[in-house]
């Protein structure tokens, strides 16, 4: 928490006052925005170690309950104030993620006051006995810093620091380097939300998840690692196959032509296509953190390190060349750089066992010749019916593609018998 607060005192001076500030009159209230939000980072930390104590103990419930609450919470918040008082600008937003931190907080806070007073916790032999004990405090006979523990940190903030970089460096691109102006990177980020958003949730639980998973004996791991990376898969090749044909249609219906016209619905289907390399990554990496020894760690960090500087550059020239555009391309080989790194790594772990997890990644042909199937009728259903045409010609763009989804997961529930299994049970 000390840290926190003086790293937001810090970049909070940096986008005040080194960044470019946008107009008042355009963006008003953007300084109080900037403290908000440096406010809430520093509010979201004091829980941090309840989130650690429920995912170390599985408390899974605990963490979708408190974060459904936080983002339910944030929405009402920021739908009531655009509609009551717009005027506010960025107030709203602040405002709203200022809740969010302390719903979720909170919801850590009571749940384990609660249970640390309930004979359960001392069933389950659970380690901290009282709210005290989760606070800062000297040990009597050890020393002030345990230097193994610090060493084996400092390994994994180094990998967060990386992992950041290659996660949201194309916005710290379009940040310092002003290599889009405030219009595009509105319009670039209100895409990667609208596109994003549920996809990358939904998959990050379940990521955080099956970590545990992972941690258990070879075989467990290799089923789970199998069958989660078959999932994500046909998550992705969902998404990207249906995001093609129907991009331009969902921003027009969303945004109007402001999002619908010039490089909107390419920037989306971009976008869908950056899904499927991120959920594969996800679970990929997933399972690499998992087993990696600290000196495999560091040796990731380096590799990690190239990646960041490489993907910085790919960033810069590739929007120089295609606008946004190239911020999702530049994304696109990132991921798929990571992804063989990952697959390098789960290939040598398991050469010497009768499993072979990465098997998951072989969806059955004929799943593979529906999704083509649907991907060419559903592009010549756009061609012909969208957008322009009036909403009778919707309709039948929109009916094409119910038509093909439900061919899709047809022929998904009868060919992938033991992944539907695997959903249902888990």
């Amino acid at each position: 928490v000390p840290l926190g607060v003086f790293w937001s005192l810090i970049l909070g001076l940096v986008w005040l006052h080194l960044l470019e500030v946008p107009d008042p009159s355009v963006v008003p209230h953007y300084q109080a925005g900037v403290v908000a939000f440096g406010l809430s980072a520093i509010v979201e930390l004091l829980g941090e170690p309840f989130w650690v104590l429920a995912q170390a103990h599985l408390f899974v419930r605990l963490k979708v309950i408190a974060e459904s609450l936080s983002v339910v919470s944030k929405c009402i918040l920021t739908v009531t104030l655009v509609i009551l008082y717009p005027h506010w600008g960025l107030y709203i937003f602040s405002l709203a993620q200022l809740l969010y931190a302390s719903v979720l907080v909170m919801c850590y806070v009571i749940y384990f006051v609660m249970f640390l007073g309930y004979p359960e916790a001392t069933k389950k032999s659970f380690p901290v006995a009282r709210m005290k004990a989760l606070l800062p405090s000297f040990v009597e006979d050890e020393t002030f810093v345990n230097w193994k523990e610090a060493r084996l940190t400092w390994s994994f903030f180094k990998q967060s620091f990386l992992k950041q970089i290659l996660t949201e460096g194309e916005r710290y691109v379009m940040t310092f380097l002003n290599v889009l102006n405030f219009g595009d990177q509105g319009k670039c980020d209100g895409e990667r939300h609208f596109c994003m958003r549920v996809a990358v949730t939904t998959l990050i639980l379940v990521y955080v998840i099956y970590y545990v998973f992972f941690q258990d004996d070879v075989a467990m791991a290799a089923n789970v690692l199998e069958l989660l990376l078959k999932l994500v898969l046909l998550i992705g090749f969902t998404i990207t196959v249906f995001g093609y044909a129907y991009s331009q249609l969902a921003l027009d219906i969303y945004g109007g032509s402001m999002l619908s016209s010039g490089t909107g619905p390419d920037l989306l289907r971009c976008y869908s296509l950056y899904v499927l390399f991120l959920a594969v990554n996800g679970v990929t990496e997933c399972f690499t953190s998992a087993l990696m020894c600290k000196e495999e760690v560091d040796r990731y960090n380096f590799v990690m390190l190239a990646l960041s500087f490489t993907f910085l550059c790919i960033s810069y020239f590739l929007t120089h060349w295609y606008g946004s555009v190239g911020f999702i391309l530049a994304n696109c080989f990132n991921m798929g750089i990571r992804i063989a790194h990952s697959t390098h790594y789960i290939y040598h772990y398991f050469r010497e066992s009768t499993h072979r997890p990465l098997s998951g990644l072989l969806p059955s042909p004929a799943l593979l010749l529906v999704y083509i199937l649907s991907a060419l009728v559903t592009a010549f259903s756009e061609v012909l019916f969208c957008c322009d045409k009036g909403w009778l010609a919707r309709l039948i763009h929109v009916s094409t593609g119910a038509l093909c989804l439900a061919a899709t997961l047809v022929t998904m529930f009868c060919t992938e018998t033991k992944l539907i299994h695997f959903v249902r049970s888990q």
